[in-house]
């Protein structure tokens, strides 16, 4: 049976406000007249308005049982029917009132035609669709829109489910009838417990990527190479629908050995068969990114061994720098040309000689450039092979008409057996720099010549690049994918085109495109030129240099701190267990969670169990800690079964989003701010050094992994990631926005220095998003005219460069395609910026969305300089973000906040369970600070709304964090509801 709470089934609020009721339940006068002429009596005027509002909240006619009794008591008191009148109908009466009702609101009642019709709808949808609760909702779409009323839910489960089984049972059969007898065996051997190291088993399917060590490389190519013996498992599932697939491995991934021995031969062998496509994808993505770790690990070595030979080399260079001051001297005090040159001459003998001397500057030339690249082969050296190996075993194509690098790769793969220092110059070296050209070409007798070894490090640093930037891709990863199957045709786009464009206030043309952003920046660099003439808010040195005024700070408003410790006295002590569950009973959240399959739980007290599961995982205590102090109701077993195999992360994001929405919908945080902006920063979290995810941060200190959080205005974040420390934040600073779901939507978006860069603020601008990030070091950024001819009186200096209008005309339809394949859910801004944030001189669409991001960094500029409120806003944005921060370290106390997991899904889950756990926290805060206000209002407590501001619901003073871990559903808490009033108007300004 498929859990109703995770369907849109209609059901009834068990506990409707006052404004749902009045806004669901109360008749209108037309509704009164048409009951009035069914019915003669106030009994049956009663009975026939319960039955007929009932059946329009839920489009079917509940029992009376069902129908809570604020419902009745409000219909009620609507018709002024005395309360001795009963609002149940008898068996006969209630047949009439449901005919009456299906023929007034023009609705057909469930019968053989509409379960033809659903069933249709469901067969059809079960080709694509793996989980009932989905096929239940499209089943209900369909009788809704064909005017029927709704079966039984069971009714709706069982046909889903039979539905589900037969397309199942066909794609099974379809599948595992495709099978040859070898693949057979391949497959069935996976459930092998323990085996050699040729054989491939479940547990080495599941197994996360390790650090990008020469061991754990040659591990993974050899994991690659077992899991491609079998041949590529696609062949066998192209007909099966990506999400049906994704579905079936999942389910194959939460499963260990004995629990799949158990499921059906042609259904496991199809389970099995998707986890190998998966993981050989997977594979292929990991493969690279060590690949492009590795290459980046190279660089990193050479060039600080250059700087290592500077420092050795020190004393050379000062001896050098000392005989040059000696002969300028010389020179001063002897005015005789050959007297001069005899001492010169004795100066130079006494040093070694000009031979000797010669050879030391050609030394200290070559350690004092920046000319790494010759250094690099002794770091190479050792990854050679593995190196060979894991590009030979990847299909790597170019991404453009300039295949020159692609070429060389072949070029190198055939000669790697080659053990000469020279090879013959066969290839085009156009996509090499001149430093590199230099190593690689050399004079053979007068032929030119290329050296093997500098060869091979500046083909595999070229393709590194090319894979970064999206100019190569690899068939059958997901990560490395060609980027342009990724995005919608430029035919698919034109019909969203207009749309689009009158949605955002842009012309749908090129030209008028460029012309409205060249009249914005030109418009915005008069206005600042203007504003900052005085001198009051930026002042220009003669040499050029800007400087910014600092802004005073802000004076508290009196009697915050008193109005804090008020607040603070009257909320009460509470656990995060207890938070948890009283956040269960408002939003029931745990609906979202359940099995795998869809099916409810089949173990005792599930929601006990969802509720532990997130504190252990949420605080990162863990199941084992967690167990120990739960007085033995639950073992460590049942906390991990239920996180493998009942919650996963889009589960945890639905549940935040619930609680996200419920708290929008209070008061108190209007005081904060109105939803329209959010801030974006991550904070690091240690984990295990010895994962594909973990790398040293410079800047955070250590290794670990960031979590980047998308913290509304109002407190509360949006979405959070897990990336690796060496990633550029930036490029996810946008996907926190395209995947928000809940009820506050920002469109202004405030980050560090960071998470900005030119093509961020292009795509930005593209999707209708403001940046306005915290820039340290701003007066290195360029101020771009609108053109050449442009002057300003007070603020020319600052303008160094011009825009390219003609490149973003020339580009207009690509960067729009780009856009309207984000907004359509084709590829995320994260994709399309790692591949275009880094240059590529082969990717135009790179160069014109930074040549866009000019102009959208240059305007912000002109504000950030000449607006003191905009760098106000931006620094009390940026400040809830880091302060957020501070209130998950509270929350994520277990094991020193470090995460224990190297599968980076997993790192991610678990910062999804902080999410929920700091996201119930919140809410709770807010409704317990607005039940303090209440009762200081009634104590007649002056509550001074600025004073309120400066608050925020990140309180932990009142919150428990040890002793028992007891879930106590018996407590009812009062409706959070009741907190959404406060004496004050927040409207008010």
């Amino acid at each position: 049976m498929t859990v109703i709470a995770r369907t849109a089934y209609p059901r009834f609020k068990h506990r409707p406000t006052i404004k749902e009721l009045t806004e669901l339940y109360s008749p209108t006068p037309k509704e009164i007249e048409f009951v009035g002429s069914c019915t003669k009596s106030h009994s049956g005027l009663l009975r026939m308005m319960v039955m007929l509002k009932s059946f329009q909240r839920l489009g079917y006619f509940p029992t009376s049982d069902d129908i809570p009794i604020d419902v009745v008591d409000h219909i009620r008191s609507c018709l002024k029917v005395q309360e001795t009148v009963c609002a149940i109908p008898t068996k006969r009466n209630r047949g009439i009132y449901q005919q009456k009702i299906r023929t007034h609101l023009g609705v057909k009642p469930y019968d053989l035609v509409a379960h033809n019709l659903m069933a249709t709808a469901l067969a059809e949808a079960a080709q694509s669709k793996e989980h009932p609760a989905d096929l239940i909702n499209i089943a209900i779409e369909e009788l809704v829109k064909e005017r029927y009323e709704l079966p039984a839910f069971s009714t709706l489960d069982r046909s889903a489910g039979h539905a589900r089984q037969f397309a199942n049972t066909r794609l099974f059969r379809r599948v595992s009838r495709g099978l040859t007898p070898s693949e057979r065996t391949y497959l069935d051997g996976l459930l092998v417990a323990d085996s050699d190291d040729n054989h491939v088993t479940l547990a080495l399917l599941k197994a996360p990527p390790q650090k990008a060590t020469l061991t754990h490389m040659q591990q993974l190519q050899a994991k690659f190479d077992q899991l491609m013996s079998y041949g590529d498992a696609q062949r066998l599932l192209t007909k099966v629908p990506l999400t049906k697939v994704k579905s079936f491995a999942d389910q194959a991934k939460a499963m260990d050995i004995a629990e799949l021995r158990d499921v059906k031969r042609q259904k496991r062998r199809t389970l099995l068969l998707c986890l190998l496509f998966q993981a050989q994808i997977k594979t292929r993505d990991h493969l690279v990114e060590m690949f492009l770790k590795r290459m980046k690990t190279i660089r990193n070595k050479a060039d600080r061994r250059l700087v290592e030979l500077r420092e050795q080399h020190l004393k050379q260079t000062e001896m050098l720098l000392q005989l040059l001051t000696s002969i300028v001297q010389l020179s001063n005090e002897t005015p005789e040309t050959a007297v001069l040159g005899e001492q010169v001459r004795a100066l130079l003998d006494e040093l070694g000689g000009p031979a000797h001397l010669l050879e030391q500057c050609e030394s200290v030339k070559s350690y004092n450039s920046d000319n790494y690249r010759p250094l690099m082969w002794r770091f190479y050296a050792r990854y050679r092979k593995i190196l060979f190996n894991l590009v030979r075993s990847l299909d790597i194509h170019a991404a453009s008409q300039d295949d020159t690098v692609i070429r060389a790769l072949h070029f190198v793969l055939e000669h790697q057996e080659h053990r000469g220092k020279l090879l013959p110059m066969d290839i085009d070296l156009s996509f090499a720099g001149q430093a590199w050209r230099q190593l690689v070409i050399a004079d053979d007798d007068g032929e030119t010549m290329l050296v093997r070894q500098q060869l091979e490090i500046c083909v595999f640093s070229y393709l590194a690049q090319d894979l970064k930037t999206g100019d190569a891709y690899v068939v059958g990863s997901e990560s490395y994918a060609d980027l342009r199957a990724q995005m919608l045709t430029w035919e698919e786009c034109e019909p969203e085109l207009d749309t689009y464009c009158e949605e955002l206030g842009f012309p749908n043309t090129a030209a008028g495109f460029v012309e409205l952003f060249k009249t914005k920046l030109t418009e915005a660099a008069l206005s600042a030129d203007q504003l900052c003439h005085s001198g009051e808010q930026v002042s220009i040195n003669q040499e050029g240099r800007p400087s910014l005024k600092r802004l005073p700070a802000q004076p508290e408003p009196p009697g915050a701190e008193a109005l804090k410790a008020e607040i603070i006295k009257r909320m009460p002590e509470r656990s995060v267990l207890d938070i948890l569950c009283n956040a269960q009973h408002w939003f029931n959240w745990t609906r979202h969670f359940g099995h795998v399959s869809g099916s409810e739980p089949k173990f005792d007290k599930p929601m006990e169990r969802y509720i532990l599961t997130t504190f252990a995982y949420g605080c990162n205590i863990g199941p084992n800690e967690t167990a120990r102090h739960t007085r033995g109701v639950i073992t460590p077993h049942m906390l991990s079964y239920v996180h493998r195999r009942h919650i996963d992360t889009p589960k945890l994001e639905a549940a935040v989003r619930d609680i996200i929405n419920a708290y929008n919908g209070l008061t108190l945080p209007k005081c904060w701010g109105d939803g329209t902006k959010v801030a974006a920063d991550g904070s690091k979290f240690e984990v295990y050094e010895n994962n594909l995810l973990s790398e040293y941060h410079i800047r955070y200190g250590g290794y670990g992994g960031i979590g980047y959080y998308h913290v509304s205005d109002k407190y509360i974040a949006l979405f959070t990631h897990f990336i690796a420390c060496g990633v550029f934040e930036a490029i996810f600073i946008l996907d926190g926005l395209i995947k928000n779901t809940s009820d506050i939507q920002p469109d202004t978006l405030h980050a560090d220095t960071h998470g900005q860069s030119e093509p961020v603020f292009g795509l930005a601008m593209l999707l209708g998003i403001e940046l306005l990030p915290r820039i340290k070091d701003w007066k290195r950024c360029t101020f771009y005219r609108p053109s050449k001819s442009a002057k300003y009186d007070y603020l020319e200096p600052l303008f160094k460069g011009v825009i390219d209008w003609k490149l973003i005309e020339t580009h207009w339809q690509d960067l729009m395609r780009m856009v309207l394949s984000i907004k359509a859910g084709k590829v995320l801004p994260s994709t399309l910026l790692r591949k275009l944030n880094s240059y590529s001189k082969k990717n135009r669409l790179h160069q014109a969305l930074r040549e866009l991001g000019r102009v959208g960094r240059t305007i912000f500029l002109l504000r950030f300089v000449s607006e003191p409120a905009v760098r106000r806003q931006i620094t009390a944005c940026t400040n809830i973000v880091e302060t957020y921060h501070h209130f998950l370290d509270w929350l994520h106390f277990g094991k020193h906040g470090m995460i224990t997991e190297n599968d980076p899904d997993e790192q991610e889950k678990r910062l999804k369970y902080l999410d929920l756990v700091a996201s119930a926290v919140i809410f709770h805060n807010a409704v317990d600070m607005s039940l303090a206000l209440q009762q200081l209002g009634k104590e007649g407590y002056l509550i001074d709304r600025e004073a309120l501001a400066t608050m925020s619901p990140f309180l932990v003073g009142q919150l428990k964090r040890f002793g028992d871990f007891v879930v106590d559903m018996e407590t009812v808490p009062v409706p959070f509801e009741q907190a959404i009033e406060l004496p004050i108007d927040l409207d008010e300004v």
